[in-house]
């Protein structure tokens, strides 16, 4: 079991679609061990394949919730259908979402309330639940990931042109820029290395008082 780097937007594994995993093997749990390790080691809430340069469609999670659903799973091969977010604009304290791949930042995003999940455990049983709440936030986020998106390409307004700016201003944006969870400071200031506006995010970018505050979460 090994800690991976995170990669950064602009890498290209980030912005196209992931490839179904076909063999549920060793090869394969070792990848999933490997990514419980890193998503530990960067305190967040979830972590998909392509975030640590691995172009399958997986992701993993680590959240408390009110669904009856294990606070820490994987699933592979997802299929994650959302109900339509509320109309109006997002919350700028209620809503603010974030990403192990945009580190340090956070922006207001509406997401729907609720989220059909099916998928496959891995050893190859299916699974089906229903999430909601940030818990369903969590699966559409992480969806996105395996679908080439990140939550930033879903921002509006003052707020993309927000993180437009961040991203440049950081150098981000291009293939090449990653993090090292348990080394590099975290970015979101769980080690007290963050900044001040970010000591209350979660690793995946989640606001503490919105989830609970675990992390894991």
């Amino acid at each position: 079991m090994t800690v991976r780097p995170i990669v950064i937007t602009g890498e290209p594994v980030l912005h196209r679609r992931a490839a179904p995993v076909t063999e549920f093997d060793d090869e394969l749990r070792e990848l999933i061990a490997d990514m419980f390790d890193t998503m530990d080691a960067a305190n967040g809430v979830g972590l998909a394949a392509p975030q640590i340069g691995v172009g399958l469609r997986i992701f993993t999670w680590q959240m408390n919730n009110e669904d009856g659903v294990p606070p820490r799973g994987v699933i592979v091969n997802p299929y994650v259908k959302a109900s339509r977010p509320a109309d109006g604009a997002p919350d700028p304290h209620d809503e603010v979402e974030g990403c192990l791949s945009v580190p340090g930042e956070g922006f207001p995003l509406r997401r729907g309330e609720r989220a059909e999940v099916t998928g496959f455990d891995a050893d190859g049983n299916e699974l089906s639940f229903t999430a909601t709440g940030w818990f369903a936030r969590c699966m559409q986020h992480e969806y996105d990931h395996l679908n080439g998106f990140l939550y930033i390409d879903r921002l509006e307004g003052r707020w993309a042109r927000k993180a437009k700016k961040a991203i440049r201003s950081k150098g981000w944006g291009v293939p090449g820029n990653t993090w090292m969870p348990g080394v590099d400071p975290d970015p979101f200031g769980h080690d007290g290395s963050g900044d001040a506006d970010d000591a209350d995010a979660d690793g995946e970018g989640h606001v503490h008082h919105e989830i609970g505050g675990d992390v894991g979460p």
